[in-house]
């Protein structure tokens, strides 16, 4: 029989530190029950344990506290996130059924080896669970410890059995005791004996095994004279390390192995408090649902009495249409391929009405689609964009939009990641919702034509739940005053997004075959020079036999370590350039093998039957506001390497067509001047000079004509790193020169720019006030981060402060400037189209007779799509690809 018993406390806390801070939409921080449930799910599904608990450290001192007065004095207390979350991790597990053990007086460790020795008296075995090393001295041919640790919510653990501590220690796990009483322990404030470090103390318990032994052949150890001394001044507190570090067996715990025997959770509390919580993933993992009669599928809180149909004839489906379009707006659902419809609309407060529309059951059913989505409707809907693109890949252009509420969701809280309805149900109303991916998301969800009750049950919930959700929604957006963001950019941006969506881009499919050819002939001539210069043939992608190759057979020096080897990663490689021919080769391979890889064969793989790529917008991803791509990411093609800007000669014009491609010019410089309202960078823009080369002039103290190649290099990563927050120590790195002279750099740079420096250091103190950032147009991005006590997740906050509010700025700017330039093209009657967005860079096709009207159509309404204290410029070019056109 096996027991597994969890450190609560050490869990909790690795959980906390590992996973970003994340909080309900009523604040309450959640990332450490998060975590420590994963975790401990994880876990008990490897373990398979028979029973479970789990222990906690209690506030009030212990015996050991009374024994020595410094004992983990030095302990800062909990931070006021994680003490937060120690009530409700217990109260889960409480509805869990799992048993936690405290008591006053004795720490969590003692419970967990008082618990493992009545284990085995019991005949069981143990397993413990903790992220503290202190549970070693525990192991046992009938005890177990597995070791966590969580870092960028990956949770990795490391099992600790008598022969794997013994091999990594070289004695036995009892005499870790003997070791903490000698090197001391600085995080529990153990003593030790006094100049005694860590190597020495292992050094003398390897030999002598134990404390004891040591002392009692003082005399004759074998030892330096000085390291003797220390020993013979050092007795006390050995002794009393040794007792500190002991962890008792015998607490006063009423328990026994059978106490512990695992149960079926509270099925219903456990589902409330994770709803609570907005655990929807941990609640679908455990099968959780509702109390029958509680309204499971979100109807009773917002269908009140609901009247649906089906409608089944043209006649009814005229009368519906005359109906809606005297609404102020009706609430609109679609399965993706739109063979099913969903509209939802209120007679009164208390009824609402219910129509489903389906391909397979009405005659004149496109046209009933057509009119529907014609703008005489107003409707609320979720995700619109993707709803618009399915629109038209069937012929039908969607209008008549007038709230959307993944885009509102997405704006009042932009790093919650996803907004999938049903989740969204769960935040604002603590209800679950049927999932879509289960009914009406499957591809076979409305054929063969049968009963589709549970199907149709949740078409008519989730439509519901987009009216409740604009209820909620839409006020808290005026509240924090998004209403221009909202309206004026984000929804009116939904039409242009699909629209580019459905255009995609043409490739030159041949161009781009051959260009795969030609890496292949690279990558193999460089496979070739590799094995010459390693004197064998191995794995290049290997990092183990790559790094044997260059550390032990060649000699290069190790950069750095990890668990497995020697690290190759492209950061030690950078470090070796010029050590050996071999480096070169093989980040030239690298390099290659990925454009081939990811670009190459990944593009050929998503051309569409037309010759064009078609990539997919993503509008509620990044907490900056910026559009990012997927299937494929376009966004995300190399630009700096020669062989990287060879991929955007693929895309090209139709014949009789070309590529008219413009960005801005330094938009986050000119935001940064205008937001800090800077008056020598303002002035500096103004002139039309290199913004670069002035600073250059400035920092250096040299007149403009004087600046050189190096001077200005070094001034343009002075002006992007103050964007992102920089610090000297990155700066250096990125420059190559020592983190003095960065420093240096930077403080010439903020005595020139009084006013960025100002503002770098208001905008972070006002974050700090408020909770938040926020750009011109209103987005915010919250910032729990800067309440934290830890100091990463602090710094992370100080430096997303800085700059939040320039790039999500551009981010606006873009997005509005996409949909002026759309509407212009359209209302002046031209053929020409917005095809592609890449962050400041928008590239339309036309005809090559709208050429020069595009072009300075384009430039005109980028430059003045806002009002700043400075100019911003666009510059258009026009080519038959995008690499011609991007000038």
């Amino acid at each position: 029989m096996k027991l597994m018993v969890i450190d609560g406390n050490s869990i909790l806390n690795r959980a906390f530190y590992g996973i970003k801070l994340l909080t309900t939409k009523d604040g309450l921080p959640t990332n450490a029950v998060y975590g420590f449930l994963n975790i401990l799910l994880k876990l008990t599904d490897e373990e398979k344990p028979d029973a479970l608990c789990v222990t906690f450290d209690r506030k009030a001192p212990t015996f050991r506290h009374l024994a020595y007065e410094g004992y983990k004095a030095q302990r800062k207390g909990m931070p006021d996130e994680l003490a937060a979350q120690l009530p409700v991790i217990k109260d889960v597990l409480d509805a869990m059924n799992i048993p936690r053990y405290e008591l006053d007086g004795w720490e969590a460790d003692d419970l967990i080896g008082t618990i493992a020795a009545r284990d085995t008296a019991a005949g069981w075995d143990t397993v413990i669970v903790t992220g503290d090393k202190d549970s070693l001295q525990l192991v046992t041919e009938s005890t177990r410890v597995k070791l966590v640790s969580t870092r960028m919510g990956q949770t990795t653990t490391k099992e600790m059995t008598p022969d794997s501590f013994r091999e990594q220690y070289g004695f036995d796990p009892i005499h870790i005791i003997d070791l903490k009483a000698l090197m001391g322990d600085a995080s529990d404030n153990i003593p030790g004996v006094k100049g005694i470090g860590e190597k020495t103390a292992m050094d003398l318990i390897q030999r002598y095994q134990s404390v004891s032994a040591i002392y009692a052949g003082l005399d004759t150890l074998e030892a330096k004279p000085a390291v003797l001394k220390k020993l013979a001044e050092g007795a006390e507190q050995a002794k009393l390390s040794y007792e500190l570090a002991t962890i008792h067996t015998d607490a006063p715990i009423d328990f026994t192995p059978e106490d512990a025997r695992r149960k079926e959770p509270d099925g219903p509390a456990l589902y409330e408090l994770l709803l609570k919580l907005e655990f929807a993933k941990l609640i679908d993992k455990l099968g959780l649902k509702a109390v029958q009669g509680d309204a499971p599928a979100g109807e009773a809180a917002f269908s009140g009495a609901c009247e649906s149909e089906v409608v089944a004839d043209s006649a009814r489906l005229e009368e519906l249409l005359a109906l809606w379009r005297g609404l102020d707006s009706v609430d609109v659902l679609a399965t993706p391929d739109l063979n099913v419809v969903c509209v939802e609309w209120w007679e009164s407060e208390a009824v609402s009405h219910a129509a489903v529309l389906r391909a397979d059951a009405l005659e004149g059913y496109n046209e009933g689609l057509k009119a529907l989505f014609a703008v005489d409707i107003k409707k609320n809907a979720h995700d619109v964009k993707t709803l618009l693109s399915r629109l038209l890949d069937e012929g039908i252009a969607g209008e008549g939009f007038v709230f959307d509420t993944a885009l509102a969701a997405y704006l009042l809280a932009p790093t919650d990641g996803s907004y999938e309805l049903e989740k969204l149900g769960m935040t604002y109303f603590n209800q679950e919702f049927p999932k879509a991916k289960d009914t009406y998301l499957a591809a076979d969800a409305f054929t063969p034509l049968a009963d589709q009750g549970a199907v149709l049950g949740a078409l008519m919930s989730h439509t519901a739940l987009i009216g409740a959700l604009k209820q909620v929604l839409a006020p808290r957006l005026e509240e924090l005053g998004m209403h221009d963001l909202y309206y004026g950019v984000e929804l009116p941006l939904c039409p242009v997004l699909a629209e580019m969506e459905h255009l995609g881009m043409l490739v030159d499919r041949q161009a781009l075959a051959a260009f795969g050819a030609l890496l292949d002939e690279r990558i193999r001539a460089d496979e070739a020079l590799i094995y010459e210069l390693a004197g064998e043939t191995f794995n290049i992608n290997s990092t183990q036999q790559f790094g044997h190759i260059l550390f032990d057979k060649l000699g290069l020096p190790p950069v750095k370590k990890t668990k497995t080897g020697y690290s190759t990663s492209a950061e030690v490689l950078e470090k070796l350039r010029g050590k050996h021919p071999i480096v070169e080769a093989v980040l030239d391979y690298r390099q290659l093998a990925k454009l081939k890889s990811t670009y190459v064969d990944g593009l050929m793989k998503v051309i569409a039957p037309d010759g064009r790529i078609h990539t997919s917008f993503q509008n509620t991803v990044t907490a900056t506001g910026r559009l990012s791509s997927t299937e494929p990411n376009l966004q995300n093609i190399p630009v700096r390497t020669e062989l990287g800007a060879e991929l955007r000669k693929m895309f090209v014009a139709p014949e009789g067509k070309v590529l008219v491609d413009a960005d801005y010019s330094q938009i986050e410089l000119r935001l940064l001047a205008h937001i800090a309202g800077d008056e020598h960078m303002i002035a500096a823009f103004r002139s039309g000079e290199d913004i670069h080369t002035v600073t250059a002039s400035q920092v250096f103290g040299v007149p403009p004509e004087s600046v050189t190649h190096e001077m200005r290099r070094r001034a343009k990563a002075v002006n992007f790193g103050i964007v992102y927050g920089i610090s000297d120590f990155s700066l250096s790195q990125d420059i190559g020169v020592t983190r003095a002279e960065a420093r240096e750099y930077m403080e010439k740079y903020f005595e020139k720019y009084s006013g960025v420096h100002a503002y770098m250091t208001r905008v972070v103190e006002q974050a700090k006030e408020n909770g938040w950032v926020s750009t011109l147009m209103g987005r915010r991005r919250w910032l729990p981060e800067l309440k934290s006590s830890n100091f990463n997740l602090r710094s992370f906050g100080e430096r997303v402060a800085l700059n939040m509010p320039i790039q999500g700025t551009a981010a606006d700017i873009i997005k509005l400037a996409m949909i002026k330039v759309r509407d212009r093209l359209l209302s002046e009657g031209l053929e020409a189209r917005l095809v592609l967005q890449v962050h400041d860079e928008l590239i339309v096709e036309c005809p090559e007779g709208e050429t020069e009207r595009v072009k300075e159509l384009l430039e005109g309404e980028m430059e003045h799509v806002v009002e700043l204290a400075l100019p911003l410029t666009a510059e258009a070019h026009a080519g038959r690809s995008w690499a011609e056109a991007k000038g």
